[in-house]
């Protein structure tokens, strides 16, 4: 390879590098080449040769963190989000890869449609991985093809905000995506229940008027799901878990040597249903803010390991979507640039959550989960996909300075531990902390 082509070799040096998947959590070098992992703990000649040193002293070194619940909003809404702001917004956020759900417009049910949020054009700052729909126009009804989209580069099948509810076609997609080795991501609501509710119900609800959705309105559909799942080979995986006893029936599916992973968001493991005070529209989205013994749930779900992943479920919204009564808002907040702060701050800082755990449930796990090789690792080959953060690090949250296109987030101003120094993607910078 000519010099002028060949690319650039950086060396991280004398971080405490954090990988789950090897083992490792001590303060070495790791020398990146090629858009790889060359070496973990490089001998001299190889780090003497690096082109550019990274100072890493104080800090974690961690496999890039993957979100596998977010919203692009592109296709056709763009002046929400667009793929190039949403991964701007990511880089900012430690996620080196990011993984889009098809509810845009039009949806995302084609090789077509997958094959364009991918491409160039849309300037991509880390990687994007298109979840496509699982049934045509997310109706419900007729299976999209599967194998097409699978060849296109999609890594899932959902049809997220537009829950299967008919028995017969999640049997049907279920089977489907086994057989081209595709997870079914379920967004778990029965809308049956559900329909004119703008919160969840209890209390709170009660006190403000708003129709509320019951627990049992998420547990039931994981409950079938499970029973569904447990009849096919396939990979069920349930999109942001918020009840308790839905939790229940993922440790129970798992105990049983059942195909079903689960994630959580970090909004649901920190905030709740009061939050909402007198109509705050920041703390509208579906699933939910539950009750305090659904949050605390979600907690020992994280600790205990029966919850896979933290995904953020970042839902950016104009501003003129959420600035209206509260049941005619808009559902969703943001959430990639407070998803490992929040981590920081409450599972490790707040509960004592090991950091190695946090980097499982933010990059070695949701790797697992999707299906993505040689990322969520920094193994010898690996992709030079990577997240460097200090978790001492005290800041406050500004959405002023966010680079999404959207504001609707609940945290705008909370102090917060743990912050991205930077975050490289295929052996490049894409962040450097600011």
């Amino acid at each position: 390879m000519k010099e002028e082509h060949r690319s650039k070799s950086l060396l991280i040096h004398g971080g405490r590098v954090i990988d789950p998947s090897s083992g490792i959590d001590e303060v070495v070098d790791v020398l990146l080449a090629n858009g790889r992992v060359t070496a973990i703990h490089p001998n001299r000649k190889q780090a003497a040769s690096a082109d550019e040193t990274f100072n890493a002293k104080g800090l974690i070194v961690a496999p890039g963190l993957i979100d596998i619940h977010v919203h692009l909003r592109e296709p056709g809404q763009s002046y929400k989000e667009t793929i190039a702001t949403g991964t701007a917004a990511a880089a900012a956020g430690g996620f080196t890869s990011v993984c889009a759900m098809p509810n845009t417009n039009p949806v995302n049910d084609s090789a077509e449609i997958t094959a364009w949020m991918q491409a160039p054009e849309r300037k991509a700052i880390v990687n994007v991985f298109p979840i496509a729909a699982a049934t045509v126009g997310s109706k419900g009804e007729t299976l999209t093809d599967y194998r097409a989209l699978s060849k296109a580069g999609a890594v899932a099948v959902t049809d997220d905000g537009k829950p299967i509810l008919a028995d017969d076609i999640m049997l049907e997609s279920l089977k489907a995506a086994a057989k081209v080795g595709l997870p079914v991501i379920q967004h778990a609501e029965d809308t049956r229940l559900t329909a004119g509710a703008s919160m969840n119900y209890g209390p709170t609800s009660f006190r403000l008027g708003l129709r509320g959705m019951t627990t049992q309105a998420e547990a039931g559909i994981v409950e079938r799901d499970i029973a569904l799942a447990k009849k096919t080979r396939a990979h069920l995986h349930v999109a942001h878990l918020s009840t308790a006893a839905a939790l229940d029936a993922v440790r129970k599916a798992k105990k049983a040597a059942i195909n079903v992973t689960c994630e959580v968001t970090p909004h649901h493991f920190t905030l709740i249903d009061e939050n909402i005070g007198d109509y705050d529209t920041h703390y509208k989205m579906n699933p939910p803010l539950r009750h305090p013994a659904d949050r605390d749930a979600m907690l020992r779900g994280l600790e205990d390991g029966s919850v896979d992943c933290i995904a953020t479920d970042h839902a950016p919204h104009a501003r003129h979507e959420k600035e209206v009564e509260f049941d005619r808002a808009a559902f969703g907040i943001m959430g990639l640039e407070t998803a490992l702060a929040l981590a920081i701050t409450v599972l490790h800082n707040e509960r004592g959550m090991k950091l190695k755990r946090i980097v499982e449930l933010l990059s070695t796990n949701p790797a697992k989960v999707i299906g993505l090789k040689h990322r969520g690792t920094l193994a010898k080959g690996a992709h030079a996909d990577l997240t460097i953060f200090d978790p001492r690090a005290k800041w406050t949250y500004d959405v002023k300075k966010t680079k999404s296109k959207s504001r609707n987030t609940p945290f705008d101003g909370c102090d917060f531990f743990g912050r991205v120094v930077a975050t490289i993607v295929n052996g490049a910078f894409v962040y450097h902390g600011e």
